[in-house]
């Protein structure tokens, strides 16, 4: 595929509209797009949805630059929504449904959308996934037009502190598409993926939806994420990709009798770094190694080993992005702050995007990630990695998964895998003390039958969410 007609039409007022029409006519309408069960629509079907949906958006005021807020489960509809607001060259703050009321609440006192879309049944009742919502319009009497040309609005979601408002140009958005497009390994025409990863976040909205839109590649969704759901959606639609987080490749990797998926050939987790032993497990479940794609929501993808080849690396840079080590961390470089409404601190300065990941680039331009900046704690003068804590944990064969804080102590928070024989906190203490310095263990290691996450699935590290869980 080549550029996006949006590019060609950089700074003008219809950016967003050339990115839904560049999309759409990258390919054969009559290829199927959307797939869930016995459900499916083309790339036609969807282009007329799209443009159905967007007269009627349009007859509620909606029109270029009006701020809309979208607030829907992965779905079909979700998808054509956003194209119809997209025609119409609105500004779209894209809210993960999972969040509250309280949540959603406040991100909307911040950034003052004129209008809300949200699905109109119960979704909280809702059970698995669905393919069609009826949606509600609602006009919200203090909101405020786009002031930006900025066409998708996303919240960050760090495993720490409030959530940073992060708006993407329809040029960054086409020109990430093409990324992916570069990158080998990515599905292309005629690929079924099996769409894991949330909707709502970079990952699965612009390599799962978007770049698929512009490859002609299947997406499928699971009816449950469950083990067996997924391999049963995996079995019947021949699946060939996979996308999804780490928890996802977990779940499978620890599936019982699980069947053979012969024409699956990429299998990618973003969204938080994938323990080595877990992509192990899979591979050997499965025979396909799992790729890692690394990137933020204010840049998108960064680096890319779709092939799973790298490992520990996270892969070499994604074409077009320039990259540094800068003090130790990874910077990125960007024209322009992504952050709205003065939400970024110093994370954007100079040209460069600070993404406060600890990391190195070797001989080959191959990325490796070595954790937060911030994971790393003083204690008695003497510098501790959490994260090396965490992954000492990890290997312990009864360990599925470790999160550890510092709030005046350092508390490690484990979650068992099931079976019988399972450690004690005393027992997990001990297999760290032979691995570690004693200056790194932890106070104390609390046990609990699952670890909280963020709602795209990263581990939550916020002391207090952690202690509540307990």
């Amino acid at each position: 595929m080549g550029e996006l007609a949006v590019d060609r039409a950089a700074g003008r007022d219809d950016g967003a509209r050339s990115l839904v029409q560049g999309l759409l006519d990258a390919q054969d309408d009559r290829l199927p797009y959307l797939i869930h069960r016995q459900e499916s629509i083309t790339r036609g079907e969807l282009r007329e949805r799209a443009t159905k949906q967007a007269a009627v958006l349009a007859g509620h005021g909606i029109g270029p630059g009006s701020t809309v807020g979208l607030r829907t489960p992965p779905s079909f509809t979700q998808v054509e929504v956003l194209l119809a607001l997209w025609q119409l060259d609105a500004q779209v703050l894209l809210f993960d449904y999972r969040l509250k009321p309280a949540e959603v609440s406040g991100l909307c006192a911040t950034c003052r959308p004129q209008f809300l879309i949200s699905a109109g049944t119960n979704v909280r009742a809702t059970f698995g996934f669905r393919s069609e919502y009826e949606v509600v319009t609602e006009r919200r009497g203090t909101g405020r037009p786009a002031a930006t040309g900025h066409r998708l609005v996303q919240f960050s979601s760090g495993s720490t502190g409030r959530p940073k408002v992060i708006g993407r140009t329809p040029r960054s958005l086409a020109e990430e598409v093409d990324r992916f497009t570069g990158i080998p390994g990515m599905p292309g025409t005629g690929d079924r993926l099996l769409l894991l990863s949330s909707t709502a976040h970079s990952f699965g909205l612009i390599a799962g939806l978007l770049h698929s839109l512009a490859a002609g590649v299947s997406v499928v969704f699971a009816p449950r994420i469950s083990a067996g759901d997924i391999l049963e959606t995996a079995v019947d639609h021949r699946i060939t990709a996979l996308f999804g987080v780490p928890m996802h490749y977990e779940l499978l990797a620890a599936a019982l009798d699980p069947p053979a998926l012969p024409e699956l050939r990429v299998a990618v987790s973003g969204g938080e770094l994938m323990p080595p032993q877990v992509a192990a497990r899979f591979a050997e479940r499965y025979g396909v190694p799992v790729g890692e794609s690394y990137g933020t929501t204010e840049t998108g993808v960064v680096a890319m080993d779709a092939g799973g080849t790298l490992r520990p690396a996270v892969g070499r840079a994604a074409p077009g992005v320039v990259l540094r080590e800068h003090r130790g961390e990874l910077d990125v470089a960007l024209a322009a702050s992504p952050y709205l409404f003065d939400s970024g601190g110093t994370q954007y300065t100079d040209g460069w995007l600070h993404t406060r990941d600890r990391a190195t680039v070797d001989g080959t331009g191959a990325v490796l990630v070595h954790g937060r900046a911030d994971s790393v704690v003083v204690i008695g003068g003497l510098k501790v990695d959490l994260v090396e804590v965490e992954n000492v944990l990890r290997e312990h064969p009864a360990v599925e998964q470790a999160v550890l804080v510092h709030d005046d102590v350092t508390e490690a928070y484990v979650a068992l895998a099931a079976g019988d024989g399972q450690p004690t906190s005393a027992d997990l203490l001990r297999w760290c003390r032979e691995r570690l310095a004693d200056h790194k263990l932890p106070r104390v290691i609390h046990l609990l039958e699952s670890l909280p996450r963020t709602s795209n699935g990263k581990l939550l590290r916020q002391a207090a969410a952690l202690r509540s869980a307990r």
